[in-house]
């Protein structure tokens, strides 16, 4: 786990379990879903019982947004995707954070969403740590 650079911030359990670290942002830690049926990212803001964007100052607001579509480009230059789905749901995970994910036709699921599809797959080590890199680069 990354050192955290806000104090009274704790990931919670379950976004720490499914993902793996990629980099710090700015506002947000960005992190790989550890899935490799989609490239899919999430943004956590390190910000202590957030839950929804509208809580967030707006000046976390908009660095959030910036973060978001900086991670959308890099994502979609370095999968070649087809369509970046986003979204801040918050339904099971209360912790504000921004899922980005990479879609292409044809992929598991498509038209559909991912979540609730199927079983997850998790990456390869040596593929994680690559596909981690390839992004770090790109932004």
């Amino acid at each position: 786990m990354m050192p955290v650079l806000t104090t009274g911030f704790a990931l919670d359990a379950r976004l720490e379990a499914d993902s793996e670290p990629i980099m710090w942002l700015g506002l947000c830690e960005l992190r790989l879903m550890n899935d490799c049926r989609w490239p899919w990212v999430l943004l956590v803001p390190q910000r202590p019982g957030a839950e929804e964007i509208h809580e967030l100052t707006p000046l976390d607001q908009a660095m959030l947004t910036f973060e978001t579509n900086m991670v959308a480009q890099a994502l979609k230059r370095v999968t070649g995707c087809t369509k970046i789905n986003s979204g801040a749901l918050g339904n099971i995970v209360r912790q504000l954070h921004v899922h980005v994910v990479a879609r292409s036709e044809g992929d598991p699921g498509w038209p559909g969403p991912v979540w609730g599809h199927g079983v997850r797959k998790p990456y390869r080590r040596e593929d994680l740590h690559l596909f981690s890199e390839r992004l770090r680069q790109a932004l």
